[in-house]
């Protein structure tokens, strides 16, 4: 219901600004939480991009972006995709870790909360994705952030569909619990080296799953 409410302001095409989730929520007549996971949904999908200190934009329609992305993630193997994000991931940690706001930081602990208590690979996978993203966007580059945005789209296309996924979800032991909380902490600390370190390490474990470390 609320994506189909949203859908006006995505309808009026890209760089058409949001209005502030509790207008939205006072608008449509619904709560702030219902909002904002309307909103991660979109985000995840591509649909929206949201700025620091600026609000939420709509991006360029799919269709405008399909063709060149579908090339890449038709063309583009597990070990190049995970070769991307060590390349970038662990450098937008260690800006994350100067520039992340409090709220940011309170966001991403959450979000490792959540993915703690994950049922399903799905909904796991749909945490993480965002935790990642929220990682990029509290590197405070916008560049980077895009970029990102990019690698993240191919990733989400060719390396989750390799990952084993039994049983139904997550196990309490898996690995990536401990290393989202040490990025985070990392970054909470204000600990450029240690974010960037710990991102590196989370990444290349998630490699070795895959295909063996890229190097």
């Amino acid at each position: 219901m609320v994506l189909n409410l949203l859908s006006r302001y995505i309808e009026a095409g890209a760089g058409t600004q949001l209005p502030p989730e509790r207008q939205l929520a006072a608008e449509f007549g619904v709560s702030r939480n219902e909002i904002r996971k309307a909103l991660a949904r979109l985000e995840a999908d591509g649909q929206l991009t949201r700025e620091v200190g600026r609000g939420t934009f709509v991006r360029a329609p799919l269709a405008e972006q399909v063709s060149e992305l579908d090339t890449l993630q038709r063309s583009t193997s597990p070990r190049e995709a995970m070769e991307a994000r060590l390349l970038i991931e662990p450098e937008l940690a260690s800006l994350a870790a100067i520039n992340a706001s409090y709220k940011q930081i309170e966001t991403m602990q959450a979000l490792a909360t959540q993915m703690r208590h994950a049922k399903t690979w799905e909904a796991y996978e749909q945490y993480d994705g965002r935790l990642h993203c929220l990682i990029a966007e509290a590197a405070g580059n916008k560049l980077l952030a895009a970029v990102h945005g990019i690698v993240n789209d191919v990733r989400r296309a060719v390396v989750w569909k390799w990952l084993d996924t039994r049983p139904s979800g997550p196990p309490p032991d898996y690995s990536s619990f401990d290393e989202h909380d040490a990025i985070i902490g990392a970054i909470e600390k204000r600990d450029r080296a240690g974010a960037m370190d710990a991102m590196r390490r989370h990444l290349r474990t998630t490699s070795d799953k895959l295909i063996g470390s890229p190097g």
